[in-house]
């Protein structure tokens, strides 16, 4: 998971499933656990994984666009914009390896 994770570039997100499909293994939730507890932030980019419906998803065990303005804030930066109901605005920037 963390492999995989650290390829997403700047600018791109994937998604929790995407990481399954690219691994051969696991599930959403479990990519979510291990990204959960991500000991090599920043190294290893959390922050890029969103939900397969391109929702923002969770970050540091929460869930949600109001949880997560934090993700989205690192995200904006980044030039990757979300709706204000926290959907990604355009879905060109999915990256899947």
């Amino acid at each position: 998971v963390y492999d995989f994770t650290r390829k997403v570039p700047c600018g791109r997100v994937t998604t929790y499933k995407d990481v399954c499909t690219a691994i051969g293994r696991g599930s959403p939730r479990s990519v979510g656990a291990a990204l959960r507890n991500n000991p090599f932030a920043p190294s290893v980019p959390c922050h890029r994984v969103i939900a397969s419906n391109c929702y923002v998803g969770g970050f540091l065990g929460e869930w949600g666009a109001s949880r997560c303005s934090a993700k989205i804030h690192m995200l904006t930066n980044e030039g990757v914009e979300f709706t204000t109901d926290g959907y990604l605005a355009n879905k060109g920037v999915v990256w899947r390896g």
